[in-house]
């Protein structure tokens, strides 16, 4: 059974008389800086200078730094850079900071489990994962409430390492909700995992194959788009609402029996296998070589990838149906 941790459990304490430097301040960033400064943190921003998060983080009022700076101003050094460059702005400008007893937060594991950065053994490590974009993040605490998240220890040179965990969380305001404590290593394979199978690969692909499907046998687009996408997202709402069977309560017989017959045949027992692959893939390290060597090429598949999808059908179709909906809503 999964430890879960809420407010009662968790106090800001370990926080108290300690400098949280924020690297960072874009979609996490933001919302976790603010959060935490709302929470009576003393919070600072280390970024690039002068680009558009360094006026961001200025205009509202936070103290900016470059990133070299605030890693040394910071007692508690919390990355939300993105995952491909941490590993290269940690090794040339938080790196030389380290080494002091001080604590090296994540809020998603990459670059530890993968050991792209590696930090000293006298320095805590430790991660918050707030299970929600960025504005998410915000909003839900500026309305009194939280979103879930979870809570890990690489390192516990201090063996306080935890309780420091605890008291992020609380101060960006997971423990409202809940935080589960996890590992680095079963955060980052899940989350990759989930990502590529289900959440942005395997919806995006299986969206496209019912389109491609239906506008091939001579459905129009249009139609195409609302049936295979457009709907998409009053499924998932009633899913997140009331799980899988609450969403099969709630759309037609006809639709639940279609459902629950031919579903297995799309995801099939081959699909099932080829998960089993994309997990070994990332357990064993192979995406995380390919990914790392990928960003060091400058990302030439990725951007390639990128300009095919944009000129897909289904993105002409429902950039048109978006405007009309707009315009008649």
């Amino acid at each position: 059974m999964a430890k879960i941790y809420t407010d009662e459990e968790a106090s800001l304490d370990p926080l108290e008389g300690k400098t949280i430097a924020v690297i960072g301040y874009g979609s996490q960033g933001h919302a976790q800086a603010q959060n935490m400064r709302d929470s009576g943190c003393e919070v600072i921003i280390g970024n690039p200078r002068g680009d558009e998060f360094w006026e961001k983080a200025e205009s509202a009022g936070f103290d900016v730094y470059e990133i070299s700076e605030a890693a040394k101003r910071g007692d508690i050094i919390h990355m939300l850079i993105p995952d491909e460059v941490q590993a290269k702005v940690y090794n040339e400008q938080v790196a030389p900071a380290m080494g002091s007893g001080k604590v090296l937060g994540f809020s998603h594991g990459f670059n530890i489990h993968f050991k792209e950065i590696v930090p000293p053994r006298d320095d805590d490590v430790i991660m918050i994962a707030p299970k929600a974009p960025g504005p998410s993040v915000r909003e839900s605490y500026e309305e009194g409430s939280g979103v879930p998240g979870l809570v890990a220890v690489a390192q516990d040179s201090s063996g306080e390492a935890m309780d420091v965990a605890l008291a992020m969380a609380k101060a960006v305001g997971l423990t409202r909700i809940g935080v589960i404590e996890t590992s680095f290593e079963e955060e980052v394979e899940t989350d990759l995992f989930g990502e590529q199978s289900v959440l942005v690969g395997g919806v995006s692909e299986m969206i496209k194959a019912g389109f491609e499907t239906l506008v091939e046998d001579g459905y129009q687009p249009e139609v195409a788009y609302f049936e295979c996408l457009n709907e998409l997202k009053l499924i998932v709402d009633l899913i997140h609402k009331q799980g899988i069977e609450g969403m099969m309560r709630a759309v037609s017989n006809t639709a639940e029996y279609g459902g629950r017959t031919r579903g297995p045949r799309i995801v099939d027992e081959d699909t099932r296998k080829e998960m089993e692959k994309l997990l070994e893939d990332i357990k064993d390290g192979s995406f995380a070589k390919e990914w790392i060597t990928e960003n060091q090429r400058g990302a030439p598949n990725l951007k390639e990838m990128r300009e095919e999808a944009e000129d897909h059908l289904i993105e002409r179709v429902g950039k048109e149906i978006r405007e009309w909906s707009d315009i008649e809503g």
